[in-house]
């Protein structure tokens, strides 16, 4: 566990030089991958030679590396895990080199080294901000289609998706409940990035985009209000804020959907544990029990309804108004 980070960055530096994407039309020595990417070809050897001992390439007796199953999951393509090894690699672990700052002082050690918010950082690097989207995409893939089993959205004519990113999730439902309609909200530069995604998803003409911020407000229009990994990027006081702008607009027999892994007591094993960690460190959010959430929608004018679990690590967090 000591040195984990050892294979983290490893796996790293094996994406960033796309060694799987120039892999995947057959094998090749570390001489002809270096002459590809101006890699030291003894250096990039001895990675390969690394990541083989894990199962994320393997050597033949010719010194030729081939792709293995663990290494299609570094292709540079939609659904795979290659964005999510570029951002985990780079600010990120930058971020969690300096843990004991956040430990320290309870703030976010991504302000700390780069002088901004991590969000406000996206919004000016385009080309990370673009990692990040598909990196969520990576990360929270699976969640979408277990969340849209598990949850019955018969009723809601119209699905709000507050800070929905480049839409994938708001695709998702409403290609399930073609009957729905749906309004994207987020900044202006994500809504950017994601109108051409629901085009291309012939979704343009059921699905609206409003660019704004939650902390300013929420559009009205929906009979549900739905965030799905939002809630926890933030602290409580700004969590109050964002739902109370939601309590403002939502009808009275609307639902809040709040889509988050909840943190389960005791000293069980739970990503979730570790992930509010990584909240802490960049963003500046954390995760939450039950309890918490039941009394954070309580101080915003909701009551909890329950929480549906789905197969993966999220749940699904139905409010009400009061």
């Amino acid at each position: 566990m000591i040195h984990s980070y050892w294979s983290a960055m490893s796996i790293h530096v094996a994406a960033q030089l796309k060694l799987a994407d120039l892999l995947h039309d057959g094998p090749k020595t570390a001489q002809e991958l270096g002459q590809t990417t101006k890699a030291h070809p003894q250096a990039l050897y001895r990675l390969l030679r690394a990541l083989s001992s894990v199962e994320i390439f393997s050597e033949d007796g010719e010194g030729r590396f081939h792709m293995t199953p663990m290494a299609e999951c570094l292709l540079d393509r939609p659904g795979s895990q290659y964005a999510v090894a570029m951002m985990m690699g780079g600010e990120h672990y930058r971020s969690w080199g300096d843990l004991l700052y956040s430990v320290q002082t309870g703030k976010p050690a991504f302000d700390h080294l780069f002088g901004k918010g991590v969000f406000d950082y996206l919004a000016e690097h385009p080309e990370e901000a673009m990692i990040f989207d598909a990196a969520m995409t990576g990360f929270h893939g699976p969640e979408t289609q277990a969340m849209i089993d598990a949850y019955d959205y018969t009723g809601v004519n119209t699905l709000v998706d507050i800070g929905g990113g480049n839409g994938t999730v708001l695709t998702a439902v409403l290609k399930k409940n073609p009957a729905m309609k749906g309004i994207l909200y987020d900044l202006p530069g994500v809504i950017e990035r994601a109108k051409k995604n629901l085009a291309d998803a012939g979704l343009a003409s059921r699905c609206q985009t409003i660019a704004g911020s939650f902390f300013e407000s929420i559009p009205p229009g929906g009979e549900s209000y739905q965030m799905r990994h939002i809630i926890h990027d933030w602290t409580d006081e700004q969590c109050h804020t964002i739902l109370g702008h939601v309590r403002k607009v939502i009808p009275r027999t609307g639902r809040l959907l709040v889509i988050e892994m909840v943190v389960k007591p005791g000293n069980e094993p739970q990503l979730a544990k570790w992930l509010d960690l990584n909240m802490m460190v960049v963003p500046g959010g954390r995760e939450r029990t039950e309890a918490e959430y039941r009394d954070m929608y309580a101080k915003a004018g909701f009551r909890l309804e329950r929480i549906l679990p789905t197969p993966t690590e999220v749940s699904v967090i139905e409010g009400r108004p009061v």
